[in-house]
């Protein structure tokens, strides 16, 4: 599968405008490499909204759950460094669920992506998780503009640590889809027929949202070892 590893951690948060700069650059240059070369950690991947909010998504491809619980990542996040506990007050509306893969189909990773989330409804979930394993991620990756499709599950709660309370609780993942291509207007087209009434909704989906997304930075634990 395309994902490097049987868990996934997904965030999206909005910054305050003033820190918008400083925040791309602390990112790009600290935050990334220090949680990359945490073991367990493979890749992490910042994308820029395009189209809805917030503006920020970002995923971290990790080994397993017990990664995102372990205790070389619990002491990072207890002992942030003078520059994240400066970056940490500008997060806004922080969305943070430690997932489990449940599906991932297709190769690779366009520069567009659409972030989908919903709450199943409990009578239908195993429909609508059937639904999407077996119809929708097999078709994304062999539609025009599209290349791979990622269907995610909140399996644990985030542990309170000293980041999380400089910035202030973070909320949860119940469900989520991620759809990349290289085509924004086609992942724009998935995204619209899969948030339409006949599509999720119909299928038990509540709280059905959605934004689409541009690529801005990627990297790779090998690149960190390298």
């Amino acid at each position: 599968m395309p994902l490097l590893g049987s868990a996934a951690m997904l965030l999206s948060f909005d910054v305050e405008a003033s820190a918008i700069e400083e925040h791309d650059r602390w990112h790009t240059h600290e935050h990334l490499p220090e949680r990359l070369s945490i073991p367990g950690f493979r890749r992490g991947t910042r994308w820029l909204a395009s189209a809805g909010g917030p503006r920020y998504m970002v995923l971290y491809e990790v080994e397993s759950l017990a990664t995102l619980t372990s205790a070389a990542y619990l002491e990072r996040l207890n002992n942030p460094t003078p520059w994240t506990t400066r970056m940490m007050p500008h997060y806004m509306g922080m969305n943070r669920g430690l997932c489990s893969v449940v599906g991932s189909s297709g190769f690779g990773q366009g520069s567009a992506a659409a972030l989908i989330r919903f709450t199943p409804q409990a009578d239908q979930a195993a429909l609508l998780t059937g639904w999407l394993l077996d119809e929708v991620l097999l078709a994304i990756p062999k539609a025009t503009g599209l290349g791979s499709a990622h269907l995610l599950q909140g399996a644990q709660q985030a542990p309170m640590t000293n980041e999380q309370r400089i910035r202030g609780a973070d909320l949860g993942v119940d469900s989520a889809l991620i759809v990349t291509g290289y085509d924004s207007i086609s992942v724009g087209s998935c995204v619209t027929s899969l948030c339409a009434e006949s599509g999720l909704a119909a299928r038990g989906a509540r709280q059905v949202s959605a934004a689409t997304y541009q690529w801005s930075y990627s990297l790779d634990s090998a690149e960190i070892r390298a």
